[in-house]
C-alpha cells in the first residue's frame, strides 16, 4: 500500500524549511541553500545529478532510503519554479533542465489549469487545480504501489501536514540558524496529528529525524 512520505526535507535548528527573501535567483531564501549542505555531497545526491562518486556513511543512508520505493511525486506551484499567476506561457518547465530528477510522474499544486509536460528519462509534470486530495489521489494511482514522495515547498508541506496525510517524515536538521523564513511546524500540533518521532541519528552535518503516524 501507498505510503505519503517526505524524504531530506531539510530544516535549521529554528525550525525552518527556508529562508527570508526568497526570489528567482535565490529560490531557498537568504540562507537557504546551507540547508543542504549535509545532501549534496553524498552519493545518492550525486548520481541523481548525473554524476559519480560522492560521500557514503549516515548521510547517504537516509537520502538513499528516501528515494528508493518511489512511484510519484507531490510538490507545490513554489518548488516547480518562481512564476505566479496564470501561466504567462509554457516555455517554464521547471529548474531541472530537460531531464529532472524524478524519472515518474509528479504533481504540481496549482490554481492555474496546465497541459502536461513530458520530460526525458519518464518525468511527467502534471498539475492539479483541485486540491491536496485530489493530488494525492492521483499519485497514488500513478505510484501503483510504491510510495508517493511529498516534495515541497514548506506551505506544501504544512498543508498536508495539517490534513494528517503524511505517513512518514523525514527530516534533516542542518546545523545553522536562519533567523526567519518559511517555519515548518507553527501553528501545528504534531503530537495531537499522532506524529511521533521513531529515529533520530546525528551525522557530522546533520540530525536525522524521522516522524511516524
Amino acid at each position: 500500500m501507498s505510503k505519503l512520505r517526505t524524504g531530506c526535507f531539510s530544516l535549521s535548528l529554528d525550525g525552518f524549511g527556508a529562508g527570508p527573501n526568497q526570489s528567482p535567483e535565490n529560490p531557498l531564501g537568504e540562507g537557504g541553500e546551507a540547508l543542504h549542505d549535509w545532501f549534496i555531497p553524498t552519493r545518492t545526491f550525486q548520481q541523481l545529478s548525473g554524476k559519480e562518486g560522492g560521500t557514503t556513511g549516515v548521510d547517504d543512508g537516509f537520502a538513499s532510503r528516501a528515494f528508493a520505493n518511489v512511484g510519484a511525486w507531490i510538490m507545490g506551484r513554489n518548488m516547480f519554479g518562481p512564476i505566479r499567476g496564470p501561466w504567462p506561457d509554457e516555455n517554464w518547465k521547471g529548474w531541472w533542465g530537460d531531464n529532472p530528477p524524478y524519472h515518474c510522474p509528479v504533481f504540481v499544486l496549482t490554481h492555474h489549469e496546465r497541459a502536461p509536460i513530458t520530460m526525458e528519462g519518464g518525468t511527467i509534470f502534471h498539475f492539479v487545480t483541485d486540491g491536496i486530495e485530489a493530488a494525492l489521489e492521483r499519485a497514488v494511482q500513478a505510484a501503483n504501489g510504491k510510495d508517493v514522495l511529498l516534495g515541497g515547498g514548506v506551505a506544501t508541506v504544512r498543508q498536508y501536514l495539517r490534513a494528517g496525510l503524511i505517513d512518514e517524515m523525514h527530516l534533516a536538521i542542518s546545523p545553522i540558524l536562519l533567523g526567519s523564513g518559511e517555519h515548518l511546524f507553527a501553528d501545528i500540533d504534531t503530537a495531537s496529528l499522532g506524529y511521533r518521532c521513531t529515529e533520530h541519528v546525528p551525522s557530522q552535518n546533520a540530525t536525522h529525524v524521522v516522524l511516524t503516524r
